[in-house]
């Protein structure tokens, strides 16, 4: 199966691209390897991941739209897993924008080349924080999510909105995962 997997030089979408290529899935990753956290750490990881002859890679931004359709529309996944956002409370007082154009914007973009190619199943990282000043312990999927108390919040629950019109106007087969602290393999 080809699954295409955004972020992958990422912790969490270097594992689960390893975790593929070791199935024998073909894995195409991308990242825009930015420094936000030690850029070796993603070399390093990314190095691995060209040992697989089953995985491809191309460096960009999600909201180079161009670019991201061009590689989509050739690699024609059948899966995509969308792992790659700008991630950090703090770092989105002082850098909204930057949020607001990975977050958003490019994950608008991934949802609109899913659509547009039919994915057979889009899934799509969230995060805890989009529970902001709930009360209510522990979280449950149920429980509302409307009171962000971060930009970053804010940007991910945006996320999850549009996924969901997506989801119910296209019918497009969409699953959100709200990760909490991430750590260990």
């Amino acid at each position: 199966m080809k699954i295409f997997v955004t972020g992958s030089s990422g912790f969490i979408g270097y594992h689960l691209s390893r975790k593929l290529l070791n199935k024998g899935h073909k894995v195409r990753g991308f990242d825009s390897m930015n420094n936000y956290y030690d850029i070796k750490l993603k070399k390093d990881r990314l190095k691995i991941l060209k040992n697989f002859k089953n995985f491809t890679f191309d460096k960009g931004r999600l909201e180079n739209k161009k670019k991201l359709d061009k590689i989509i529309n050739k690699f024609k996944p059948a899966v995509i897993i969308h792992l790659a956002a700008q991630a950090g409370v703090r770092y989105s007082i002082k850098q909204p924008q930057v949020y607001l154009n990975s977050n958003i914007i490019g994950t608008f973009n991934i949802i609109e080349s899913s659509k547009k190619i039919k994915v057979d199943h889009l899934i799509i990282g969230s995060s805890s924080s989009v529970y902001g000043a709930n009360k209510n312990f522990p979280f449950k999927e149920i429980h509302k999510t409307d009171h962000q108390v971060s930009f970053y919040a804010a940007t991910k629950k945006s996320t999850e909105s549009l996924a969901h019109s997506y989801s119910s106007l296209w019918k497009l087969p969409i699953t959100m995962l709200r990760f909490f602290t991430v750590y260990g393999p």
